[in-house]
């Protein structure tokens, strides 16, 4: 495994692997690596892409510094399971090149509107402003490629999709399955700050959403059993919401077909997500 810094370094590798006939493979993480990025490699690898990691942890996306400081760093055992994983290029981007301006503002900006502003958008200003900012320089930077990204983090792929859309960059945004423990919580680098009791409750989350598509509609219903659900196990709701998956945009009872149903919640002071594929049909 080749470990890359400058982005220079980057660039120009990603170009060498294409000149010789590679179709590039971005994995693009924060670090804290488990099994869900684990499988994104695979994907990759799967593909026949030459695969490039990003390990960068991006300020721009969190606008709390408590949970920044908070965001778990594993450099050497993240280094280690991507090499086992047959990463071929990890690139660990220095601040001074990745955000020059850092720690003031950067004065560019990507935002989508519409998308990056619900759910954990409403919560978070500016998160996803952050998120695709830096997914469009590591696009950018890397050059054609196809990238992946876990539907765990749904409205992220959302963004990101919309994103690459519009601004017409050349990737390929490959969605890849939500990856669960044993219990039924999906993975998350933030599954480390759970106790056994936290964690206990932060099962109602899968639970709330496994009773969501067990009821196939309508989206009120399944709103209202979801809240019920986390309410129940004592996690501090922050949205039970039906939508279009493209959009994001809440479906009211008129609404038939496939919907996403995403959650989330506070689980003693841990904010977990989840989501899946509901099937919605029309209220008596």
């Amino acid at each position: 495994m080749q470990r890359v810094v400058g982005i220079e370094q980057w660039r120009r590798l990603a170009e060498d692997q294409r000149g010789a006939g590679r179709r590039i493979g971005l994995v693009a993480t924060m670090g804290a690596l488990h099994r869900g990025h684990q499988s994104l490699i695979a994907a990759a690898r799967a593909n026949g892409d030459y695969v490039i990691m990003t390990i960068f942890v991006n300020p721009r996306q969190f606008n709390d510094p408590t949970d920044l400081r908070a965001y778990p760093r594993t450099p050497e055992a993240d280094r280690a399971l991507a090499e086992s994983m047959g990463v071929d290029a990890l690139v660990e981007p220095v601040m001074a090149e990745m955000w020059p301006a850092y720690p003031d503002p950067t004065p560019t900006t990507v935002s989508v509107a519409g998308l990056g502003d619900v759910l954990e958008g409403a919560g978070r200003p500016g998160h996803f402003d952050g998120v695709a900012s830096v997914v469009a320089k590591l696009a950018i930077v890397t050059g054609p490629s196809r990238a992946y990204f876990g539907e765990k983090d749904f409205q992220q792929l959302a963004v990101v999709r919309r994103m690459v859309l519009d601004l017409g960059l050349d990737v390929e945004v490959v969605g890849c399955p939500i990856v669960r423990d044993d219990d039924g919580l999906a993975l998350s680098s933030r599954n480390v700050r759970l106790g056994p009791e936290s964690r206990l409750r932060a099962l109602s989350l899968s639970r709330a959403l496994g009773l969501a598509g067990d009821l196939d509609g309508p989206a009120s219903a399944m709103r209202a059993a979801m809240r019920a659900t986390m309410e129940a196990a004592g996690v501090v709701v922050g949205y039970a919401e039906v939508v279009d998956p493209a959009t994001l945009r809440a479906l009211d009872d008129d609404a038939v077909g496939r919907a996403r149903a995403l959650v989330a919640g506070v689980v003693d002071g841990v904010r977990l997500i989840d989501n899946r594929e509901v099937e919605l049909r029309r209220g008596p």
